[in-house]
């Protein structure tokens, strides 16, 4: 992905802020346990923090949380869900914090929009010395055999190669590197699963799925063409199509430490 679709790509769920505060799912808490395990504090920034999805686990967890977003939409929705966190405008290549003024970094589905060149000393300046940086993704477990399915029924645009454990490891293993000559601020990367799941029913999955960078940047006809065929594939499946089920789901962590 070039930097204009990249753009063009993160830009795009300030249109679907509600429906993302309503139907994305929250982190696993044993993955943002282990993403803060060596973090010599509590106090964390939530960076790209969306409507507070990651916030509210961090909150439930008992960390003092900071949340940055540079969409004003999504802004609106955490300080909606959220009205206890601090929640400020601002983006990975522009926080708006003193140096080293929070022990960890934390980014739900959302570090792969970082542009490291920048964000890389932007992130290691707030960092106290030896704070932890980890970026976390929600994958559908893919090991099992009607998710499989749905992503190959889905395609790339809605269940792409970070969203399903198959291929995040290597997806994910190097965005904390900067892809100019810039030199890294973080040490060697960490990666780690953990079950989770999402209680859904076909009509809210499909829903979870219209909130996906790759489905909202499409033309209409090809929107409604994708989220029609997935519907219809939910509707023939004994597992998705009569009420709620369980999403099969992992929370993957990739955690490096400041140098």
């Amino acid at each position: 992905m070039d930097q204009d679709e990249r753009l063009l790509h993160s830009s795009s769920f300030g249109a679907a802020a509600v429906a993302y505060a309503e139907h994305r799912p929250n982190y696993a808490q044993a993955a943002v346990r282990w993403a803060l395990e060596p973090a010599s504090g509590p106090r964390v920034l939530d960076l790209g923090a969306g409507t507070g999805k990651l916030s509210a686990t961090l909150v439930a967890l008992g960390a003092e949380v900071v949340a940055v977003e540079p969409d004003s939409a999504m802004l609106t929705q955490l300080r909606r869900s959220l009205p206890t966190v601090r929640a400020l405008p601002g983006s990975a290549e522009a926080i708006p914090l003193p140096d080293a003024s929070v022990d960890a970094v934390l980014a739900g589905n959302a570090m792969h929009w970082f542009d490291m060149a920048v964000a890389g000393p932007e992130i290691a300046r707030v960092l106290a010395p030896g704070g932890i940086l980890a970026g976390l993704w929600n994958v559908m477990d893919d090991d099992v055999e009607w998710v499989s399915e749905l992503a190959r029924v889905s395609g790339s645009a809605a269940i792409g190669p970070r969203d399903t454990p198959t291929s995040w490891r290597a997806e994910t293993a190097d965005l904390h590197i900067p892809t100019t000559g810039v030199p890294a601020r973080f040490g060697s990367p960490e990666q780690e699963m953990f079950p989770h799941g999402q209680r859904r029913t076909a009509d809210t999955l499909v829903a979870t799925l219209a909130t996906r960078a790759g489905v909202l940047v499409m033309p209409e006809q090809e929107q409604e063409a994708t989220l029609g065929r997935i519907r219809a594939f939910l509707a023939g499946r004994p597992e998705t199509a009569r009420g709620e089920f369980t999403l099969p789901m992992q929370t993957g962590v990739l955690r490096v430490r400041r140098l």
